[in-house]
């Protein structure tokens, strides 16, 4: 039969603990596990005076910050909401039934005072590196590195051409940005070339059409991979230029070395990094062994010969034609000596024009010009050996090993939904990709240590 009616009574007491009503299987019983604030508040205690109103908790403020990224809740207005109705995240943030969640509008004043000056989101980034180091997921001797575009808090139709872009009296928080990065090697500085128009909203982010699709603003974030785990051991943002990317690389192998003494024996990366100097800086400097297809344009499509058809002798510090016929540098002595390179840091090899004319293969090596020519990088012999390891079958394994950096592309924009910024300027876009990150590594450390356990 019908049961009665279902009616809400009042009561006047109740006995509630919401431990009891979090799930034992919920993904953020898992990561608090690994949440550990205990260094926070030292942390902050200068940037906080000593009188006047007490502040709300900075934990509650991070706790909360986590739940949005990790749950891929974009808005901090929605945050707000979820937190004061889903039991789960007030179990997270640590809020009874009865404690007020803070306004929307907290965040937005910590983050551009305190937190930014204090580095927080870097520091919060590193403790749970910190941590995934302590229970083994870093391997530490095979790194990956890409970057991805992530679109700008920028319309696409608003834009002004550069030439007719100034600066207002009264310069926003994202001008002022972009105003302090044009010297920066991973902004402004990062290529000679000038952007054909800017974005009035966020002048830093970069017009692209790198995806194929219609052009949009954006900016770069920037991996550096353990891909034992797929654990992501530093993060940066930069415009989204080669020259940009493949700098930063540079610097988060040297911070993460700096800071947690890793210090990879490989690193795998795409074409867009198998630039000589960059082939160069990780052989010489750096004793890395590039697994990078290296940027090589000397392949003629015309039936003449390629540069590979050449064999150079180092001894003699020359290359022989398939004529038997030599290309040197120079064919007399100076008083003063030459280095013969250039500001690329090319060297030019040239052939005799006497044997040139007499030779029966010119039609098939230079039959446009008086003598053949050949360039050589200075960085050619960390060139030969990244397309010595392409040749190996360690070199396909670590492309296959590859592919975990793009699939952490992927989990950050479809599962954590970061496809847009929400903050605009460089160091929103820096602040956005750290607390990504962190929510990355939490996620993975939520999946493995308890499973291994």
């Amino acid at each position: 039969m019908m049961g009665p009616r279902q009616e809400a009574q009042a009561a006047l007491f109740y006995e509630f603990n919401l431990d009891d009503h979090v799930p034992k299987d919920h993904l953020l019983r898992a990561i608090d596990l690994f949440v550990d604030f205990g260094g926070l508040r030292a942390h902050l205690a200068a940037y906080y005076s000593s009188i006047g109103r007490p502040s709300v908790d900075p934990e509650l403020m991070i706790r909360m910050l986590l739940v949005g990224y990790i749950m891929g809740i974009r808005s901090e207005r929605r945050l707000c909401e979820e937190v004061h109705l889903n039991l789960a995240y007030r179990w997270f943030c640590r809020l009874d039934l009865t404690d007020a969640v803070p306004d929307h509008s907290t965040f937005s004043k910590n983050r551009h005072g305190r937190f930014r000056e204090s580095n927080l989101f870097r520091h919060l980034f590193e403790d749970v590196l910190s941590r995934c180091i302590a229970e083994g997921l870093v391997g530490g001797s095979s790194f990956g590195a890409d970057a991805s575009l992530i679109k700008a808090d920028a319309s696409r139709y608003a834009k002004v051409d550069r030439v007719d872009w100034s600066v207002p009296e009264a310069a926003t928080r994202a001008t002022q940005e972009y105003l302090d990065t044009l010297d920066d090697a991973a902004f402004g500085a990062a290529t000679p070339v000038e952007p054909k128009a800017l974005s009035p909203s966020d002048p830093a982010a970069r017009y692209t059409g790198a995806n194929g699709d219609r052009p949009f603003f954006a900016y770069s974030t920037n991996y550096l991979v353990d891909l034992d785990n797929a654990v992501i051991v530093d993060v940066d943002a930069t415009a989204p230029i080669r020259q940009a990317e493949s700098g930063i690389v540079k610097d988060m192998i040297v911070r993460t070395r700096d800071r947690f003494g890793l210090q990879p024996d490989l690193l795998v990366a795409d074409t867009a990094y198998g630039s000589a100097p960059m082939l160069g800086w990780l052989v010489d400097e750096q004793g890395i062994d590039p697994y990078i297809p290296v940027i090589d344009k000397s392949e003629r499509k015309d039936g003449t010969f390629s540069r590979a058809d050449f064999a150079y002798d180092a001894e003699k510090d020359a290359y022989t034609c398939p004529g038997g016929k030599q290309l040197v540098q120079f064919r007399r002595a100076y008083k003063v000596p030459r280095s013969g390179v250039d500001a690329e840091g090319l060297m030019r090899y040239r052939a005799s024009k006497k044997e040139c004319d007499t030779c029966e293969l010119k039609s098939r090596c230079c039959p446009k010009g008086p003598q053949r020519k050949i360039l050589r990088s200075i960085h050619e012999h960390a060139r030969d050996r990244a397309r010595d390891i392409t040749k190996t079958e360690a070199y396909v394994k670590a492309s296959y090993a590859r592919k975990k950096v793009e699939m952490l592309f992927a989990h950050l924009k479809r599962i954590l939904k970061l496809d847009r910024l929400r903050l605009r300027g460089p160091n929103g876009a820096k602040d956005e990709f750290l607390m990504a990150a962190t929510a990355q590594n939490l996620r993975r450390l939520a999946k493995i240590v308890p499973n291994r356990a």
